[in-house]
């Protein structure tokens, strides 16, 4: 079977999801490395893929795709026989949308606040800075307090309930990057803690792990 899937992915970015769902999946695909240490999604070939100069892309035989939840519906939608998002038109359906856009909006968009303070300040505001990054941090707790109360309402062992599916992989990851806040989400809130240690055993995400090099903490 030829390999018509690439995704250009730098380790533990928001790529890591759609790494995760294609590891799940087992379709074969190519990883192409983007050295965001070298600026190298900012290079002209990369900006051609993604012209937002971000990480992911996917490409699919001639279709480039960019927005990791976008990656992520059409690696569901194309992959059907994985079960990775409930069936079209039903209540579950509604709700995985519902779910991934407030994953892809409001958590991981808090998130970028909280990393990258500086931009949403005048240059050399450091105090400024700072205090985005706490706000943004307080905010966050917040939401990470949502995902628990998610959990503990339906006390299924995935983030939909009983079933497996996209989200899991996007709450993964975004939790992941609390790994370093005084209050991670791992460590601090009683459902979210199991539900990610559950996750982190998924022979899927041990791959993924291995493959982008990862070591300790992991969430």
């Amino acid at each position: 079977m030829p390999v018509t899937l690439q995704l250009h992915y730098y380790p533990s970015t928001a790529a890591m999801v759609p790494h995760i769902v294609l590891e799940e999946i087992g379709a074969p695909y190519q990883r192409v490395l983007v050295d965001r240490m070298q600026n190298a999604h900012k290079t002209p070939d990369y900006l051609q893929l993604n012209p937002n100069g971000l990480i992911p892309v996917l490409v699919d035989a001639e279709l480039v795709l960019y927005e990791t939840a976008a990656i992520c519906l059409h690696l569901c939608d194309t992959h059907p026989e994985a079960g990775l998002a409930p069936a079209l038109g039903t209540a579950a359906r509604a709700h995985f949308y519902k779910w991934l856009m407030w994953l892809t909006n409001t958590l991981q968009a808090s998130l970028i606040v909280y990393f990258y303070p500086e931009r949403f300040v005048a240059p050399g505001n450091t105090a400024g800075a700072a205090e985005v990054k706490a706000q943004a941090e307080a905010r966050i707790g917040g939401l990470l307090n949502q995902l628990d109360a998610e959990l503990a309402r339906h006390g299924g062992p995935w983030f939909a309930g009983q079933a497996y599916s996209a989200l899991d992989a996007y709450v993964f990851t975004l939790c992941r990057w609390t790994r370093n806040f005084s209050s991670p989400a791992a460590r601090t809130r009683p459902h979210l803690g199991p539900y990610l240690q559950r996750l982190l055993a998924r022979p899927a995400v041990q791959r993924v792990f291995a493959a982008e090099a990862l070591v300790p903490p992991f969430v």
